[in-house]
């Protein structure tokens, strides 16, 4: 199978699709992360629809993508001032970082009715799409997103998506990285009080939270949130949260962990060992927060 046939989960389950940082400066953002042997899409701008009968407008905002083997990181940066481009600046007065997480779903209706049963008050799913390269010429990837009012989910935006032209998103040609990344594997939240955070998640997601040694798990068709309050952050990964609550960055899979370890020295940035044979990186403030490295042998993240 080509790599965008076994992205979305099957129907009436989700998965982590993909998770985005929001950085005032895309320039200086995409430098870091191809210092750090990451493969970068092009620029696209991001427009969208209010509602299926309206005309397509700008969002205001546009991203550059790193793309997996099994799911990306989506890198967002405001371009104008229109309502959607405000959120981020208001995201990024916080901190610059990991400030949304995308479930990947085959069915937002189900998730919809899910929400709307449980008192999330989800908004009506949205239409989006933006302009990519292809190796044929210009082509739209087309996307629709169900999401809750602000606030809803305070940890920044949590939405599902179903990807409605993965063929152009996947393009083989963005898979392969110098640091031999090949999946996103999970998303590190620090919060104040992580049982109800997991709780509030599970029924979000449809997924009982899972209790683990220093916190809480959500684990998805494919990808898992760890849920973890600022002791076991200090005591895991050595740092403080900058602020509550906090999306302290994914997890991600290599094919060689000295690759990792090459690109973060090429980079000069700081890393160290974590328990599990992983790797833990603190990106610069052009990016924002903390990224893990496994290997790919899928052993559950533990907390320290």
């Amino acid at each position: 199978m080509r790599p965008h046939e076994f992205q979305a989960p099957p129907r009436g389950t989700v998965n982590l699709d993909h998770v985005g940082y929001y950085v005032p400066r895309m320039d200086a953002a995409a430098d870091m992360l191809e210092r750090l042997g990451f493969t970068l899409t092009p620029f696209s701008a991001h427009v969208h629809r209010l509602a299926s009968d309206a005309p397509l407008q700008s969002a205001g905002t546009g991203n550059r993508c790193v793309m997996f083997r099994t799911g990306y990181l989506e890198i967002v940066t405001p371009t104008g001032d229109t309502s959607m481009a405000e959120q981020l600046r208001i995201a990024m007065d916080r901190y610059v970082g990991l400030h949304l997480i995308a479930f990947g779903t085959a069915a937002p209706d189900l998730d919809h009715a899910r929400l709307t049963e449980a008192g999330y008050a989800p908004l009506a799913p949205v239409a989006l799409q933006r302009e990519i390269d292809t190796p044929e010429g210009t082509d739209t990837v087309r996307f629709t997103v169900v999401r809750v009012p602000p606030g809803v989910m305070p940890e920044g935006r949590i939405q599902f998506c179903r990807q409605d032209t993965p063929q152009l998103i996947w393009q083989e040609r963005w898979l392969d990285h110098r640091n031999q990344a090949e999946g996103l594997t999970g998303a590190l939240l620090c919060v104040d009080d992580p049982r109800a955070v997991a709780e509030r998640y599970g029924r979000f997601c449809g997924i009982p939270p899972r209790g683990m040694d220093g916190g809480w798990r959500i684990e998805t068709a494919r990808g898992a949130l760890t849920i973890f309050d600022p002791a076991a952050c200090r005591r895991t990964f050595g740092v403080p949260p900058p602020t509550l609550p906090w999306i302290a960055g994914p997890v991600l899979t290599t094919r060689s962990m000295e690759a990792a370890r090459a690109g973060c020295a090429a980079a000069g940035v700081p890393m160290r060992d974590l328990a599990g044979d992983r790797l833990l990186i603190e990106l610069p403030p052009q990016v924002g927060g903390l990224l893990v490295f496994e290997d790919g042998t899928r052993r559950p993240m533990a907390l320290a």
